[in-house]
């Protein structure tokens, strides 16, 4: 029997390739999208333009419960992720009200739905190592305590404790996967690493004289998002739903991904990089770096891709897209 999936954020970069993975694994596919994503389809939902005739896509918003229960009770998926959620921390610090309140409603109200429905369905949630924040722990594990230092984190948080509430209260099968950062050439351009890579490309073929950035002392732990989401699947395949860190465990600085971003195209990044104080965050993260043992142990996942791979794959694909 053919196993059902819902997916709400499915037109953003992990949504997309979870999307493919599950067609891949002959899952029927849906997905939750905005009203104006179906209206303006070139710009919301080129993602997923190669697999649109494969899913099924409902217009609704995860910010009402009504919408996600009418969705949710159609559909009666065997398993849900939810990935949607206002993701981008700079922007949380300036209005963190929306944040907060898109992220943790959300959240609640699809749990509310399993539970509500009496529906046997998987739930995944998409936390975030800027849960751990300001942490005095490195690297950091499943057991490591919370310490976020941004609205998103704080909201991710919540996402975490409400999801384990409902694993705890009423059975579900809810599990949270806490994802360090993972990009790829699908990554917004609004976020450090793609902003990075499509000017680099743009300084290359000279539409671009210089790059302003914040805080390149900053380190992540990055790795590679197609290869992340093969861990979203496999945390809801397992006999007992838990909580799992997603990583690398390696972790590199702004300065190193810049550096090999120009590296790409044969260039030295201090000729174009500047610095500006409004790309620095009010409260910085301290040093983030997985400890993916559990997950490794569990379900045989290891991150794949190595840092310098992925600079290189996003680089490419900038100049490629440029180019036509």
């Amino acid at each position: 029997m053919t196993k059902k999936v819902l997916i709400t954020g499915i037109t953003g970069q992990d949504g997309s390739y979870l999307a493919e993975l599950l067609l891949d694994k002959n899952y029927e596919v849906h997905g939750i999208v905005r009203t104006s994503a179906l209206e303006s389809q070139d710009y919301r939902l080129w993602r997923v333009k190669k697999i649109l005739k494969k899913i099924h896509l409902h217009s609704g918003s995860v910010e009402s419960y009504a919408s996600i229960f009418k969705i949710f009770n159609k559909i009666k998926p065997d398993e849900l992720y939810h990935l949607a959620a206002n993701s981008y921390v700079d922007y949380s610090f300036q209005d963190g009200f929306s944040t907060l309140s898109s992220n943790i409603s959300s959240t609640y109200y699809c749990l509310s739905a399993i539970k509500e429905s009496g529906i046997d369905c998987k739930f995944y949630f998409a936390g975030s190592s800027e849960m751990f924040g300001k942490t005095k722990k490195f690297p950091q594990n499943e057991n490591t305590p919370f310490h976020p230092r941004s609205p998103y984190g704080i909201s991710k948080v919540a996402g975490y404790e409400l999801t384990r509430n409902y694993r705890e209260a009423y059975g579900i099968h809810a599990s949270s996967g806490i994802l360090y950062n993972h990009e790829s050439e699908r990554r917004g351009y609004e976020y450090v690493t793609r902003k990075i890579s499509q000017a680099v490309a743009l300084i290359k073929i000279k539409k671009k004289k210089y790059l302003e950035l914040g805080n390149l002392e900053a380190k992540r732990d990055w790795g590679y998002a197609p290869e992340y989401v093969e861990a979203m699947w496999l945390i809801l395949q397992q006999k007992n739903a838990g909580d799992y860190v997603v990583g690398t465990g390696k972790i590199h600085s702004i300065k190193y991904f810049v550096e090999k971003a120009f590296d790409c195209v044969g260039l030295n990044y201090e000729k174009f990089v500047k610095i500006n104080k409004i790309y620095f965050r009010p409260a910085e993260t301290e040093l983030l770096v997985a400890n993916p043992s559990k997950i490794n142990k569990k379900t045989g996942w290891k991150a794949r891709t190595k840092i310098d791979e992925l600079i290189e794959k996003m680089v490419t694909n900038d100049l490629d897209l440029l180019n036509k």
